[in-house]
């Protein structure tokens, strides 16, 4: 059985970002990652993709960018209707969790890393 995708949206090259740590964790934990970053590099042995995903394809979107960065991603996130959105700190939006629970997505406000770490993932 194929587990769930979960994209990273606001990946980064740099190893000091939390969503390179994410990722890297997310692979370590065996979940497929779909980092998702305007910079191209990559995060380990993984490369950040610049091409966002087709619908469907992703269980969980997990953000590392900040509410005003968000608003570019609003139709994009929701058209792909995950079925979670995890709102990493400094990341919360209130505007984009509202419009997430009106189409059913669940959204999480907690840190990936801590989640990953204890079990809650």
């Amino acid at each position: 059985m194929q587990t769930p995708v979960t994209l990273v949206l606001g990946a980064s090259p740099n190893p000091e970002r939390y969503s390179f740590l994410a990722t890297n964790l997310l692979n370590d934990k065996g979940y497929q990652v779909y980092p998702f970053g305007v910079k191209k590099g990559n995060i380990s042995n993984t490369s950040i993709l610049n091409e966002w995903p087709k619908n469907g394809t992703i269980d969980t979107v997990t953000l590392y960018v900040g509410p005003a960065g968000q608003l570019e991603y609003y139709d994009a996130i929701i058209n792909l209707a995950p079925r979670r959105i995890i709102f990493n700190p400094g990341t919360e939006n209130p505007d984009l969790q509202a419009l997430a629970a009106s189409k059913g997505i669940e959204t999480v406000v907690a840190c990936t890393l801590v989640m990953l770490k204890t079990g809650q993932y």
